[in-house]
């Protein structure tokens, strides 16, 4: 452990850095996770809003025709229903050709059901007949489904190949049908005087020009739901990013102050003076150990150690300043003042020595050589505040870095496990939480700590 320790960054500007630092694959694949995980529950959420507005239709149908016919209807409904349900199965982030296919199989079902005559209606009806009653509304509802899952491309997709399915549609039956005999000349006969109401009303009449405004206007809601739907997605990935952020933010501060720090516009920015808990922990005698061990058995002694005790800063409301090679440090009462740093910073020493013994236990009954480590803690004043130019640290400054960093040192000659300055003591009385957890302690008067004019009180645990 280096006096370059001193001058530490703690975990809001690093965080922020490791972010910008890291590859945009990774960026992307986190994107790319959230929007797959959109994707799933909009198109489970497609598929009940099938299963409910189609039976709805079902119903409605019967209310307009009730007659034993409209079966074949519910027979297309139904049909469509389960080629929701297979769209959900095979539904996925990117290029899907079977799941494309599918969407443009659920538009072939409607238009052939909206144009194609029903082959059980005993009824009579001139072709043209069935562009009269406004079923191409139905499309809409495949259409609005269809911005719960699919890409902005996708639904734009759909407006494009229902407006050309219906249009070819009509050019195929308007060339295949033949128009009832004599209905033209009825209605030329009493409305001759007016041509264009004469089409309107003639039953014969496919009345293209409104057949090619709905597919226009279809289309152009299509457009405008896929850019709200691509929209949407920036907006997605932008908090997918966000919660990256976060995610990031808690490998240093504790949920809480990742909390507070989400919720609070450039919090980090003011530099001031507080007092605050600085903890440094060390393995003793991290290099006897290690030399005989494998590279890969060390780096996983570290990863262990460092997992271990980055649990308990958590735990006990700290934020992990940064790793020391076989040590870490840590602070309490940053970014934000709490009312029991020094008491928390105490209880996180504890907790780390008890955390150390279980992983001995353990090790032990492995044959692997006992791990132990020095903690040193110190209370008072910092300064705290953004350091650097572009790329900013958030820093902690001061003689309560140094001296805890001499503490933890100085548990090797007193042969303990921690030891703290009399200020901490003093500050855990204060804040009047915790007492009980001086119990146990020894005192050591007049201790010569490098860096200071005037020896100090220490308080150990051995």
């Amino acid at each position: 452990m280096t006096d370059s320790a001193f001058v530490t960054g703690t975990g809001a500007a690093r965080a922020a850095e490791a972010s910008s630092q890291e590859p945009s694959a990774a960026a992307g694949r986190f994107a790319e996770a959230a929007l797959d995980a959109h994707k799933r529950r909009g198109l489970q959420l497609a598929v009940r809003a099938r299963w409910i507005a189609l039976p709805i239709v079902a119903v409605f149908i019967v209310f307009l025709n009730p007659v034993w016919s409209v079966l074949y209807y519910h027979g297309l409904l139904a049909l469509l229903c389960l080629n929701g349900w297979f769209i959900s199965r095979v539904g996925k982030v990117g290029k899907s050709r079977l799941e494309l296919f599918l969407i443009f199989l659920d538009l072939a079902v409607m238009t052939g059901a909206l144009v194609v005559p029903n082959p059980f209606d005993a009824r009579d009806m001139p072709a043209a007949m069935h562009y009269r009653f406004d079923n191409f509304q139905y499309f809409f509802i495949i259409l609005a489904a269809g911005t719960m899952a699919y890409s902005w491309r996708t639904v734009i997709a759909i407006g494009i190949w229902t407006a050309t399915m219906w249009l070819s549609a009509l050019g195929l039956v308007w060339w295949f049908s033949s128009p009832a005999p004599g209905l033209t000349e009825a209605v030329a006969a009493a409305l001759g005087f007016e041509p264009e109401l004469a089409e309107f009303f003639d039953p014969n009449s496919f009345v293209v020009k409104l057949r090619v405004q709905e597919a226009l206007v279809f289309v152009l809601v299509a457009v405008t739901l896929g850019f709200s739907v691509r929209r949407f997605n920036g907006l997605l990935r932008s908090n997918a990013s966000l919660e990256r952020e976060r995610a990031n933010l808690s490998r240093y501060f504790s949920p809480n102050v990742v909390e507070q720090l989400s919720q609070n516009d450039e919090p980090l920015k003011q530099v001031r003076s507080e007092n605050v808990a600085v903890l440094f922990i060390d393995i003793v005698g991290f290099t006897s150990l290690s030399v005989a061990m494998n590279p890969h058995d060390v780096i996983d002694l570290l990863r262990e150690f460092h997992g271990r005790m980055e649990r308990e800063v958590f735990r006990h409301h700290g934020t992990l300043d940064k790793y020391l090679g076989d040590g870490l440090m840590a602070t309490f009462g940053t970014p934000v003042a709490g009312a029991q740093d020094a008491a928390n910073a105490l209880a996180c020493a504890q907790a780390m020595q008890a955390s150390l013994a279980k992983w001995n236990t353990e090790r032990a009954r492995r044959g692997l050589p006992e791990v132990r480590a020095g903690i040193g803690i110190h209370y008072g004043e910092a300064l705290l505040g953004d350091i650097g130019a572009n790329r900013l640290e958030y820093a902690v400054l001061g003689m309560a870095v140094n001296i805890a960093s001499r503490l933890e040192k100085l548990t090797r000659p007193l042969a303990a496990r921690i030891a703290v300055s009399e200020a901490l003591a003093d500050q855990v009385k204060a804040e009047q939480i915790g007492l009980d957890l001086l119990a146990g302690s020894t005192r050591h008067p007049d201790q010569e700590v490098r860096g200071l004019d005037q020896p100090m009180t220490v308080l150990a645990w051995t």
